[in-house]
């Protein structure tokens, strides 16, 4: 049964319906204090149980559904465990105080927010190619939050600027998003054809992140000359290399090994926990429960930075995820791709940009390729058109992409849905600034 005669069922209806709603409560996470995991663990689990019952009560054969569900799963798999082992990287360290040295070492030099904020933005932009948007994001999210947790003023502008840094730098490297490592897996365009979004992502990116400058306050964050200088604990160095390592294993794993990114990651994990029982045996005749030791000299238990990663980020994802997993079997994600013929691609590829910041640009992209549509003559050139717009367009709305999500578990309460629309113009702003400059250089100069 194809999934286009299913949504104007009842169990289309249903499900469009809950979609909506659902939604409209993680949107609202500020307003009625919903923890946003809730709403989408309940649509993700919901629409699918509903699609269950639509079969089980019309006697359809449910091995369609199985398999759908199935592949679903190893999909949602592969980014809920690449997630989980970044996340536990981080909170690693964050524990040997390797985010504490690096803003003391920032501070110390008496930057203002206005330099710390736009440090923290190159960064963002250059590492995220290489260590894939979300991983670089809740990386200086968290830079972010140690440099001041309560000057909102410069965490809110910040925040947005690490997002669409993130999100700007990895629509021009092939396993820069997972948007654009699927335009590559297609062969829709070769490595060297993503670098030629460069200038469309950089220029887009300065001038959103040039507006919310204006917002950042000039002064200088607290610091007394007595503050003690703080060092990064014992292991703190090496664990910095093993996730490097660990990224590079996750790209190598898929490019090379043929193996899911996230078996790299997992390869990584157990490195480290590896390495951390090697270190442990190091400590002899310590009390077990570190009394009078040094926080840096103590045991280290590798679950007890798992126990604080952001299981709600996790949960959001997998039920985000499973929610437009069951709006694509329905039916419903084939409907804009009739679009093209009917519009053109460049209109309809522009329009992917603002549907990928409030769906997800994963299973949009996903039905784009799947769908294979006309691009017309410039294939080659409305391709890095869909593949930018796509990862750069979910930077419009906070939850719209994998980093947005990331840095609001990280700046749980700072960063929202609310706080990210007051400055989602300048995003706006920046997002025609990029399809500019591609018109420009693409259409016109024929450079790509």
């Amino acid at each position: 049964m194809h999934g286009l005669e299913l949504t104007t069922s009842w169990v289309g209806i249903a499900s469009l319906i809950m979609f909506v709603v659902g939604y409209y409560f993680i949107a609202a996470e500020d307003k009625y204090h919903i923890n946003k995991a809730k709403p989408a663990l309940f649509i993700g689990t919901g629409i699918f149980m509903l699609i269950g019952v639509y079969f089980a009560l019309n006697g359809l054969d449910g091995h369609k559904l199985e398999t759908e569900v199935e592949h679903l799963i190893i999909e949602i798999a592969e980014i809920f465990f690449f997630l989980f082992v970044a996340m536990t990287y981080i909170e690693a360290m964050i524990d040997r105080q390797v985010f504490s040295a690096l803003r003391y070492n920032l501070v110390s030099k008496g930057y203002s927010y206005r330099k710390l904020f736009w440090i923290t933005g190159l960064l963002a932009f250059f590492i995220s190619p290489v260590a894939d948007n979300l991983t670089t994001a809740l990386i200086l999210s968290t830079v972010l939050i140690t440099i001041d947790n309560k000057k909102i003023d410069f965490l809110v502008p910040g925040a947005i600027n690490i997002v669409v840094a993130a999100n700007a730098g990895g629509a021009w490297s092939p396993f820069g998003d997972i948007t654009t490592l699927m335009v590559w897996i297609a062969e829709k365009g070769s490595f060297g054809e993503f670098l030629y979004l460069f200038p469309a992502s950089i220029l887009g990116w300065y001038v959103t992140a040039f507006l919310l400058s204006r917002f950042v306050p000039n002064e200088v964050p607290p610091f007394h000359s007595d503050e003690q200088k703080i060092e990064i604990y014992r292991g703190g160095k090496t664990i910095i290399a093993l996730f490097a390592l660990t990224i590079i294993m996750a790209v190598l794993s898929h490019q090379l090994l043929h193996l899911p990114a996230m078996w790299g990651m997992m390869f990584g994990l157990a490195i480290l926990k590896l390495y951390i029982h090697l270190l442990n045996k190091n400590i002899v005749g310590r009390d077990e429960d570190g009394n009078g030791i040094p926080d840096e000299l103590e045991k280290i238990n590798v679950f007890k930075w798992i126990s604080k990663i952001e299981n709600d980020t996790l949960l959001f994802f997998f039920g985000i995820l499973a929610a437009v997993g069951g709006l694509h079997f329905l039916g419903f994600l084939e409907y804009f791709t009739a679009l093209y013929n009917q519009f053109g691609a460049t209109a309809v590829n522009i329009g992917v940009g603002f549907l990928s910041a409030i769906v997800d640009n994963v299973p949009v992209m996903s039905a784009v390729l799947k769908a294979n549509p006309d691009m017309g003559a410039d294939a080659q050139a409305q391709w890095m058109l869909v593949t930018m717009t796509a990862g750069i367009g979910g930077s419009l709305i906070s939850f719209g992409s994998a980093a947005g999500v990331g840095v609001m578990g990280k700046l749980h309460g700072i960063y929202t849905f609310s706080s990210h629309m007051k400055y989602a113009w300048t995003v706006l702003v920046g997002y025609f600034v990029s399809l500019a400059v591609w018109y420009f250089q693409f259409e016109i100069l024929g450079i790509y």
